[in-house]
């Protein structure tokens, strides 16, 4: 039989019905699953969904921690459920309590995470992937192993956790299962600039520009109240009669 009498099995537009995660090559996957809006919408509309991917390994290189990364992260974390927590494992800097405060995510929802040991930490994320109850994980490992990586994927899919890995600038040409990968850098301006090196879709060819917002080290946002004890009330008090000539 020739080979252009030969019927496909199953036409090409069919093929992307069989499973939400196909797409084709020249277009951003946008069936894969469930995002979150990063809330710059230069950077949502180069993402597949319009956003970062829940249940799945995100990866944010970067060339030193405290470039804006947090706060690149923060509008996600607002449109996570309020009661979930969210995990800081092993951040490189002791939490500002404060800031993070004025964020609305007070002391009762963020928790604070330093195994001693890099398979502790492992197991920490995983555990946290696969029980599914914290709002997004936010791991700092460096340096960790392929398969280490793809054992957190896989557990990160069984959950609609946002998973984001902070790893270093020298890896950037390394496998990766991660479905996104950004590579970030820190402008004179205090601009964030962003590269993606992967994505479900085409290569994006340019950076996106972030600008720094104007300062929102504290805004006006209420603080939690913190816990203190209340100023003594005033007592009364004798005063002593003088002593007589």
């Amino acid at each position: 039989m020739p080979i252009s009498a030969i019927t496909p099995l199953c036409p090409s537009a069919s093929l992307l019905k069989l499973h939400p995660a196909l797409w084709r090559g020249s277009q951003l996957g946008t069936r894969a699953g469930p995002t979150v809006s990063t809330g710059f919408a230069a950077l949502d509309a180069e993402l597949p969904g319009n956003g970062w991917p829940t249940g799945a390994l995100i990866e944010l290189l970067t060339p030193h921690s405290g470039i804006g990364e947090i706060r690149l992260l923060r509008a996600a974390l607002h449109a996570q459920p309020s009661p979930q927590p969210v995990v800081l494992l092993q951040p490189p800097y002791q939490p500002n309590i404060a800031c993070w405060s004025d964020w609305r995510f007070g002391p009762q929802r963020l928790l604070h995470l330093t195994p001693q040991r890099a398979r502790d930490a492992y197991w920490a994320a995983e555990q946290i992937l696969k029980n599914g109850s914290c709002a997004a994980l936010l791991f700092w490992a460096h340096p960790v192993q392929t398969s280490v990586l793809k054992r957190l994927h896989l557990a990160a899919q069984s959950s609609q956790t946002l998973f984001f890995m902070f790893r270093p600038h020298s890896v950037q040409n390394d496998a990766s299962p991660a479905v996104l990968r950004v590579l970030l850098s820190a402008e004179p301006t205090g601009a964030l600039t962003l590269s993606i090196l992967k994505r479900r879709g085409p290569s994006c060819g340019h950076p996106i520009t972030l600008a720094s917002p104007s300062s929102e080290l504290f805004s006006t946002i209420t603080h939690d109240p913190m816990d203190r004890p209340a100023p003594a009330q005033p007592q009364p008090r004798h005063v002593a009669t003088p002593l007589a000539d």
